[in-house]
């Protein structure tokens, strides 16, 4: 006979859960707030001003999000509830699997729904464009770089994201120099942003003869990807430098013998972005572009805004002291967080993407900060 009283307390809990983050009336508000934000977009001359405008679709997207949010939440608790009546009619094992793998991934939703809560940023619920770059390590740490990559891709895929490699750079023995994932899905860039930072690998070296063990140190830039309707501002062609080049894959083989990847720089601020995900230039070429406009964007709220962390927060080198995390694998297995002081002793299972857990201290501990400073 199976003991359903544990399972109904779960399901119990998670309902009062739902309770306090959607108060009676909240569905009408946000809908009101929404078709509120939508009539400001129709008014002549809505795109004028750029950075009201961004923050009105920011606006819109993050209650479309939240909408959608609060609709998940309910239909996994009808699955939670449902599952527990087939269990009452259908006692077996393989329903009570079922019933509690329903159960906990209902509170997984719950805990990040609960996190989100803390977003008030106007670009939290973007897609996020996150930027790795090796630093002080040599081939070390251009193979560390490779690593964080699959990291965030494995994390991106648990949480049911999409993501695009738009641009890979080779390291010269292995490894790579630095890529650049745009990370789509519903608060990406809110999780994300906390994983700006410097990252730091302890490991006995696989390219060391003498197994001695190394340090490597690599960087990570998460800013949002902006709508392209907020970060449409005209570019002169003259500021625009375009190259294009063959595209090369995992392992430093050409995928391609035509050039298609394209690198579009912006000759004012020296910024540049690269694709070569696409099959064709043109492809490459439009996202390129819109990897670049955000860039540009969110290079314009820091020349606009003084509080620079709003947006980015401050960048710091690859090196000894900026690490905002650390990996260790030698002489001993940990992963901790420098900020939150959360650690983990499973750092294989955080390398292959279990790092919500770091996320979430982290948003939290970001979080309770600005409410210090606030009060």
């Amino acid at each position: 006979m199976i003991d359903l009283e544990p399972l109904r307390r779960r399901v119990s809990e998670c309902e009062s859960r739902v309770s306090g983050l959607y108060q009676p009336g909240w569905l009408a508000s946000r809908q009101a707030r929404l078709e509120e934000l939508r009539t400001k977009t129709t008014a002549a001359g809505f795109w004028n001003d750029q950075t009201s405008a961004a923050e009105i679709m920011g606006g819109i997207a993050r209650i479309e999000a939240d909408i959608a949010s609060q609709q998940k939440a309910l239909s996994g608790l009808d699955n939670a509830r449902t599952a527990i009546e087939l269990l009452v009619g259908m006692p077996d094992p393989e329903l009570e699997r079922e019933a509690v793998g329903t159960i906990e991934h209902l509170e997984h939703d719950l805990q990040i729904l609960e996190t989100t809560a803390y977003f008030s940023g106007p670009y939290d619920a973007s897609n996020a464009i996150l930027s790795l770059s090796s630093g002080a390590g040599g081939t070390d740490a251009q193979d560390w770089t490779e690593m964080l990559m699959r990291m965030y891709i494995r994390y991106a895929e648990r949480q049911g994201f999409e993501v695009l490699v738009t641009d890979y750079m080779q390291g010269e023995e292995a490894g790579i120099k630095g890529c650049t994932l745009v990370i789509k899905g519903q608060y990406a860039y809110g999780l994300l942003m906390h994983e700006k930072g410097v990252h730091r690998l302890v490991r006995i070296s696989p390219f060391d003869a003498n197994k001695r063990r190394h340090t490597s140190f690599a960087a990570a830039d998460v800013i949002p990807e902006i709508p392209e309707t907020s970060a449409d501002a005209d570019i002169p062609e003259g500021d625009l430098r375009i190259d294009v080049y063959h595209a090369s894959g995992h392992g430093g083989q050409n995928v391609q013998k035509v050039s298609t990847a394209v690198r579009i720089t912006h000759i004012p601020t020296g910024i540049s972005a690269s694709c070569q995900n696409e099959r064709s230039q043109l492809q490459n070429k439009r996202m390129a572009m819109a990897v670049l406009k955000s860039r540009l964007f969110v290079q314009r709220e820091l020349q606009r805004d003084a509080q620079i962390s709003e947006v980015r927060g401050v960048f710091k080198s690859a090196e000894w002291g900026n690490e905002i995390r650390s990996y260790v694998l030698q002489p001993y297995k940990l992963a901790k967080d420098h900020r939150t002081g959360l650690e983990k002793g499973n750092v294989d299972a955080v390398l292959d993407g279990d790092l919500q857990d770091f996320i979430l201290a982290s948003v939290r501990h970001d979080a309770e900060d600005r409410r210090s400073s606030d009060s």
